[in-house]
């Protein structure tokens, strides 16, 4: 039986994950930090400290680890410059370290927001320029892990969406849990990128472990859209007032950090190479309503 390490199993993206594992016979263990999480190997960890890190990769000796945690919060990581390092940069080479350590494959995954969104449909081969402090703490993350793993593969998402634990909210519960209750929204149109289920990352994430595949990997939705015409999509498959959503560009809306306006991703590589295909936003998307009575669902979106 393959022995498999998820962090950060209590967001969006690791929750889904060790479900998936457990579900396919993995000997699944999870960490986390603040919310404990419904595993049953379920480890408590604190990320960024190394001696604490190496310890536990050294007694569970994974044959795979998949790093999940991230502080995602692009404003936050804008305000807490040391946190983000901290967590996005620090914590990933202190896994890389441990991975070379007892030989198991790290999977890092990374995010779109490491491109200055200036042209969109980003390759892997495509040249990182960040233009935030959250991008930037991931870019050296996947840095530290190309430089000290020696089994590694960094897996590039964009905007993971799906049904999560109820204080892990995304996009697409905000605006579902917003309709529901017949708020209106104003909805950028002027920023685009590559929409991806929790479920559909989460499989390609350990097809990719399991195959040991090395290097870059965009894994995302198949589909570049910005974020208005995606919830209108929203609202049409979960039959919903899409009346109530509004266009607005970016300029009305007051962020901290910056964003990329098309920070989209190409995700050719990973639909060849394996089983487990990116998705349409339009499957993503009906996929989520088919799923909505089975799992637990966000209220809010920060």
């Amino acid at each position: 039986m393959m022995r498999l390490l998820v962090t950060g199993a209590s967001g969006l993206l690791g929750e889904k994950l060790t479900s998936l594992a457990l579900k396919r016979g993995f000997e699944t263990y999870g960490t986390y930090n603040i919310n404990p999480i419904d595993v049953s190997n379920s480890v408590h960890l604190n990320l960024a400290d190394r001696r604490t890190v190496l310890d536990v990769c050294k007694k569970i000796d994974p044959d795979y680890i998949i790093n999940a945690a991230a502080i995602t919060d692009v404003d936050l990581c804008e305000r807490e410059k040391n946190l983000a390092l901290t967590i996005n940069t620090e914590s990933a080479g202190y896994l890389a370290e441990a991975s070379r350590m007892i030989g198991s494959h790290l999977v890092q995954v990374s995010t779109d927001y490491i491109f200055d969104g200036k042209k969109g449909e980003y390759s892997e081969m495509d040249e990182p320029n960040p233009i935030n402090n959250y991008g930037y703490s991931k870019l050296l993350g996947e840095k530290k892990v190309s430089s000290i793993a020696r089994s590694w593969c960094i897996a590039r998402t964009s905007v993971v969406f799906g049904w999560g634990r109820e204080k892990r909210p995304n996009f697409a519960t905000w605006i579902l849990n917003g309709l529901k209750t017949r708020k209106n929204f104003s909805i950028v149109t002027d920023q685009y990128a590559s929409p991806t289920l929790n479920t559909n990352l989460a499989e390609m994430l350990l097809e990719i472990a399991e195959k040991r595949l090395q290097g870059i990997y965009h894994v995302a939705g198949r589909d570049r859209i910005n974020r208005y015409d995606m919830a209108i999509k929203i609202a049409e498959t979960f039959n919903l007032n899409k009346s109530l959503l509004s266009p607005v560009e970016s300029t009305g809306i007051s962020w901290l950090a910056k964003r990329p306006a098309d920070s989209s991703l190409k995700v050719e590589k990973s639909f060849k190479e394996l089983n487990n295909k990116p998705l349409h936003i339009e499957e993503a998307i009906t996929q989520m309503k088919r799923t909505e009575n089975q799992e637990n669902r966000g209220n809010n979106f920060k």
